[in-house]
């Protein structure tokens, strides 16, 4: 799920295994850490806050250790140094719920979007195909100049059932209900 969102999985220069980035801004510090807990018998130390430069940006982030696994998922998400969709993912509530954690977001509309503008058109149509798979309907959505995955308004309790168990307090304020629904 973090590498269909905002992980990055990298080789460092030298060295012949990855490693995943897990690096998000200090207000999702609750989320790294809970990150953190799955992954830590991975990880060399704890997750830790830094500036990122010259805008002063403060992060929250960690790494995992080098392995084979993980150039394992670099060689399958990654061509060309670019994400990509591999052509056998397969999705689960988990592995949603944390793309969801990682890329999800609602507007005032209870409108629901997975932030897919990274992808190319036809790996965004791919991830359509397989969130239908999970019973869940939705299309892409020009957002300027570039797609995302909007799903829509019948699909978004059924997106709430499949992912919310998974969903951290902290993050619960990405989900969308429909305010008729939940009066």
């Amino acid at each position: 799920g973090s590498i269909l969102g905002d992980g990055y999985v990298r080789i460092a220069p030298g060295r012949s295994d990855a490693y995943l980035e897990i690096n998000h801004s200090l207000n999702a510090k609750e989320y790294i850490d809970w990150k953190y807990s799955i992954l830590k018998n991975i990880c060399l130390s704890p997750p830790k806050e830094r500036s990122s430069g010259k805008n002063g940006r403060r992060a929250y982030r960690f790494c995992t250790r080098q392995h084979s696994e993980i150039t394992e998922l670099l060689n399958k998400f990654y061509h060309n140094k670019r994400k990509t969709i591999p052509k056998d993912l397969e999705l689960n509530s988990m592995i949603l719920a944390v793309w969801f954690m990682d890329d999800g977001s609602k507007s005032r509309k209870y409108d629901v979007y997975l932030n897919t503008q990274q992808f190319s058109f036809l790996e965004q149509r791919r991830l359509l195909y397989l969130l239908r798979k999970m019973g869940l309907k939705a299309h892409l959505n020009k957002d300027k100049k570039y797609h995302r995955i909007r799903f829509l308004k019948e699909s978004v309790q059924e997106l709430n059932k499949i992912i919310e168990p998974h969903i951290i307090p902290s993050m619960r304020y990405k989900l969308s209900y429909d305010p008729v629904e939940t009066c």
